[in-house]
């Protein structure tokens, strides 16, 4: 298995590429953002970031609260 170690974001890196806050990126349950547990250490995968942010673009699945 080849895994470039650079493809893990740490939670701030996860929340720039978003756009979002460290809180909401913490709070996106893990079925819709995947983690890497390193001990302590939280990492988001560049990978798991691009199909989440594909499947907010297009509205298959919301984040956050929802006003109705």
């Amino acid at each position: 298995m080849s895994t470039n170690v650079r493809t893990l974001l740490r939670r701030r890196e996860a929340a720039e590429a978003l756009a979002l806050s460290e809180r909401t990126v913490q709070s996106i349950p893990v079925d819709l953002l995947p983690v890497v547990r390193i001990g302590r250490a939280v990492r988001y995968r560049a990978v798991d970031l691009e199909r989440l942010a594909e499947r907010l673009a297009v509205g298959e699945v919301t984040i956050g609260p929802v006003n109705g």
